[in-house]
């Protein structure tokens, strides 16, 4: 007989089942998945060597944990994905309100239940799919909220006295006894909030309106917090920090090619066939976010979520699909004036310290991007000096010379077709002579992506000038116009 046919007390005694407290099978199926090899947090990223070993070590412990860090560092995810390392049913006391273990029962109901009936106890099969619960700490949250409260209703309904223990409303917390139970942004929660929950995590009894009830929960506690609460808003309170097992600080993507992959995951990318990204763009994108992360204009310690990357990723797509759309192209590439289409992801992503807000968020939007082609250009070709020996040559010499000689300005509009993009980059013909010795490799399809990366990036090195207009961008050299009208 499957465990899931078995209906009954007496045929779960029979079948020889035996019952375990949830930190024994989160331990247990974490050492079976460990021996086998087997990842146990898919699609976290960039955690290996550093969070998920802390993670097991605190599980291996049988420890409540708490995760510390900024927004955005995956710590709701790496709650919810400990469910996989829970059985895949447990028996329950049918019934019950907080999943009574039929061999421990802990609520009236179960007991008398149990009593009553024997081994003719009903009972069913809890998923653990089911076996999560998650609760936001806000400041309205209520004792009766999380632990319980006397309901009137229920006394009145069932004739009973206050004194009873039966007109009891079990909160979230009891109901999830042998569950998973997250509690998001801790220190938001108010201290008084925060006591409550000592008894539940240390003694295992809860106190509700003058009961005492003796209720050994069996549960996996997980709180999240961020570092900035414990100024901002709110701290966790040290008798609950003390009763905490383990402490694990998490931490943003520490390379571009771990940002990379964690975007590519998460960016709902509609547009997968439609438009074409270089892996250029996608670097370029990640570095703005790395760039965030340093500014002096962004508060470092409010952080920058993942979040930015993802969302500018898909407002990047979304601008290429609307040029696209305009000009009648049935498929496109990302184009480097795109990425002005990402900086409402950015402005929304980021706290702005007091200078920062006399910069202007557009203005500190746009320095990013700047900031992000002058760290990233090096990287692939060589480097731009400000100041060079007389006599000295230059790699870039022929592409400036081609500006400073041109019969009229260079421009690239917004609206322009891929086509007219196509001929309008190849009319710069020391370009392609550049890109053939410094990147004989590159990928033939991100080629126009890469010559408007090196323009770009020959104005952040002041050595042409750009004026963005509503129709596009024109590209000139800074010294030609002033020389030609003298």
């Amino acid at each position: 007989m499957t465990l899931e046919n078995i209906k009954t007390l007496g045929e779960l005694k029979k079948s020889g089942y035996e019952s375990k407290s949830i930190k024994d099978e989160l331990r247990e199926n974490l050492i079976s998945k460990m021996m086998n090899k087997e990842t146990v947090f898919k699609g976290v990223h960039g955690y290996e060597n550093t969070v998920i070993p802390e993670l097991e070590r605190a599980i291996l412990s049988r420890h409540n944990i708490n995760l510390l860090g900024l927004r955005g560092q995956a710590k709701t995810r790496l709650a919810r994905l400990m469910v996989n390392l829970l059985d895949e049913y447990i028996p329950v006391v049918k019934g019950s309100e907080i999943n009574d273990d039929p061999f421990n029962p802990i609520s009236r109901y179960a007991v008398e239940l149990i009593k009553e009936k024997g081994d003719e106890t009903p009972i069913f099969w809890l998923h653990r799919s089911e076996r999560f619960a998650e609760k936001l700490a806000t400041p309205d949250v209520t004792v009766a909220d999380i632990i319980g409260d006397v309901d009137p209703i229920k006394a009145a309904n069932l004739k009973l006295s206050y004194a009873d223990d039966r007109v009891i409303h079990f909160g979230m917390i009891p109901r999830a006894n042998r569950c998973i139970f997250v509690i998001n942004e801790l220190p938001d929660l108010q201290a008084r909030i925060q006591v409550a929950l000592f008894n539940i995590l240390q003694e295992g009894d809860i106190q509700i309106r003058g009961f005492k009830l003796r209720l050994p929960l069996d549960m996996q506690f997980i709180f999240t917090a961020n570092p900035e609460d414990y100024t901002n808003r709110g701290s966790i309170v040290t008798p609950l920090k003390d009763r905490i097992g383990s402490q694990i600080l998490t931490h943003y993507p520490e390379d571009i090619e771990t940002a990379k992959t964690i975007t590519q995951q998460e960016a709902k990318n509609v547009q997968k066939d439609f438009i074409k990204v270089p892996e250029l763009a996608k670097d370029l994108l990640e570095q703005i976010v790395f760039e965030a992360r340093d500014s002096e204009y962004i508060d470092v310690k409010s952080g920058v979520s993942a979040r930015l990357s993802i969302t500018a990723y898909e407002n990047l797509l979304s601008t290429a699909e609307r040029r696209a759309i305009l000009s009648g192209d049935s498929e496109t590439m990302i184009r480097l004036n795109d990425f002005d289409g990402i900086i409402p992801a950015i402005t929304g992503k980021v706290e702005l310290v007091y200078e920062g807000e006399q910069e202007g968020a557009q203005a500190v939007a746009e320095n990013l991007i700047k900031n992000a082609i002058k760290t990233l250009f090096p990287t692939y070709f060589p480097e731009i000096k400000k100041l060079e020996k007389q006599g000295e040559e230059s790699p870039y010499d022929a592409i400036i010379s081609w500006f400073f000689n041109a019969d009229e300005d260079f421009e690239l509009l917004d609206d322009y077709s891929e086509e007219a993009y196509k001929n309008e980059l190849d009319k710069i013909k020391p370009l392609d002579d550049f890109l053939q010795e410094y990147q004989p490799n590159m990928n033939k399809a991100d080629i126009y992506f890469v010559k408007e990366f090196v323009l770009w990036a020959l104005v952040e090195f002041n050595k042409l000038s750009k004026y963005r207009f509503a129709e596009g961008t024109q590209f000139k050299d800074p010294y030609g116009n002033f020389i030609n009208g003298l």
